[in-house]
């Protein structure tokens, strides 16, 4: 199969900070084909939203899709308004907040585009040293580790952003979690479709919660039950 198109979904909530060089280190990375950007607002207040009114004007050829929430809704809806519109033949998820560097890219296609890999994960903690909190690295392994339990895969980093697909495969997938919630299910659904998942090492620059960082521990109970939930029903 010939691949032809990128898409690169980000979800953004509050994170004028950072969004005008997320975009622009997306835009700069070289991944031998065409690339098109689909950005969507959950419903931010800090400025963000009026920010990507004008990305929205600016950009041209249709290479930069721009979609807004009207309520918050949460990064699993976001990623689900934003798999609406995708038109490549590899679907890849983004972060806004840098802690996922563009730079991965080739890496990440790689599996997929030698026919090896339908899923890539990129994992935070594959030989690489990185800044990440304590608990959030602990709640990590407790919830990848269940994680393959049920679902017979052998992940190292069940959590991550990076996630990358054929596109014809993902917009077969239901999906249902509003929040982060969105990670154990599509994990538990592509599982059971026996999609091949491969993993391979990024690098990452974790923020804490002063930066910006908006999991907590609420979200790491919900994973366990949707981990349960989607192992049972599809």
């Amino acid at each position: 199969m010939t691949f032809k198109k990128l898409s690169v979904v980000i979800p953004v909530y509050n994170e004028i900070d950072t969004i005008d060089e997320i975009l622009k280190q997306v835009k700069e990375v070289d991944v031998g084909m065409e690339k098109e950007i689909v950005l969507i607002d959950d419903c931010s207040t800090d400025g963000t939203r009026e920010r990507l009114r004008e990305i929205q004007q600016e950009e041209s050829e249709n290479k930069v899709k721009v979609f807004f929430h009207e309520q918050n809704r949460g990064k699993g809806a976001a990623l689900r308004t934003g798999f609406q519109y995708v038109t490549g033949d590899i679907t890849l998820i983004q972060d806004a907040d840098l802690e996922y560097h563009p730079k991965e890219y080739p890496k990440l296609l790689e599996p997929i585009l030698d026919g090896r890999a339908d899923v890539v994960y990129g994992s935070r903690f594959l030989d690489n040293p990185h800044r990440v909190l304590f608990w959030n690295y602990m709640a990590n392994k407790l919830l990848t580790f269940v994680s393959n339990v049920f679902t017979n895969l052998k992940l190292t980093d069940m959590e991550t952003c990076y996630k990358v697909f054929k596109t014809s495969l993902l917009k077969n997938i239901p999906l249902k979690c509003d929040r982060f919630g969105f990670e154990p299910e599509i994990t538990a659904k592509i599982a059971k479709r026996k999609y091949r998942v491969y993993e391979t090492p990024i690098s990452y620059r974790g923020r804490d919660y002063a930066e910006g960082k908006k999991i907590n521990w609420k979200d790491g109970v919900a994973a366990l039950f949707h981990i349960i939930r989607f192992r049972i029903k599809d």
